[in-house]
């Protein structure tokens, strides 16, 4: 499948993206309110491309209180035929420590009380998705392909558990999410997937990992421990999205 115009989600440490020549800026409301913020269009390795700060920008808006619904629809609205989502996760799995970059083959969700769905019965008339395969394969194994294309090492798998935040989990809440077979905990990742299923546009999520999830390092995690990764981090992610436009 050919992808004409590729939307980006940015999540915590990547509300600002560098690289494209940004052609545009728009203030969107949607028939479901308004997006977290601006949705920027631009070229980037030559091809036409939107971002969107899923937080807001500046960094604003907690997980809980996204208006997801309108997120997306805002970007349908502007032509995004997929949508590439990147996420900042703790580490569960052995394998996810911080710095790595997942990508993700599965969900859990532990969210609750959020607007996640557009067939509601009042805004669409109800209806039902196959959820069985959250994250579209052709383009997850797109940012797999380009990620070895510029060697760089990913975790070609995930199980992301998707819990409620703001907050940090609890020992306890991490312990069961494994016992869940969870890999990676984050706040964003539903019901963003869902809604993107529901409008028929692929969906892919890149996570990098800032922090091991509690109970998994001695010691608290500590915000300044999270942004020193997230720092070095976001520079690779940066450089997979770019190639991943490029090969598509």
């Amino acid at each position: 499948m050919a992808f004409n115009k590729v939307a980006i989600i940015g999540g915590t440490g990547l509300t600002q993206l560098d690289g494209p020549d940004i052609t545009g800026s728009y203030e969107l409301t949607t028939d479901l309110g308004q997006p977290s913020g601006p949705v920027q269009e631009g070229r980037w390795s030559e091809r036409d491309v939107l971002f969107l700060a899923r937080h807001g920008h500046p960094h604003a808006v907690p997980p809980h209180k996204i208006n997801y619904r309108a997120n997306l629809l805002a970007l349908q609205q502007l032509g995004a035929d997929a949508i590439i989502a990147v996420n900042a996760v703790g580490g569960i799995h052995h394998a996810m420590q911080s710095g790595v970059i997942s990508v993700p083959h599965q969900v859990v969700d532990y969210t609750w009380g959020r607007e996640s769905t557009y067939f509601d019965g009042e805004f669409r008339p109800l209806d039902h998705i196959d959820l069985s395969y959250p994250y579209d394969e052709e383009l997850r194994q797109s940012l797999i392909r380009a990620a070895a294309a510029i060697q760089l090492p990913v975790c070609e798998f995930g199980v992301y558990g998707a819990t409620q935040g703001p907050r940090l989990e609890t020992v306890a809440e991490i312990s069961r999410m494994e016992k869940d077979g969870c890999d990676l905990v984050g706040m964003t990742g539903m019901p963003e997937a869902a809604l993107a299923r529901e409008l028929g546009i692929p969906y892919a999520s890149i996570c990098l990992v800032v922090n091991p999830a509690a109970g998994k390092s001695e010691g608290l995690i500590t915000m300044d421990e999270i942004r020193a990764v997230i720092s070095e981090g976001m520079q690779k992610v940066r450089d997979l999205l770019a190639e991943t436009l490029k090969s598509l």
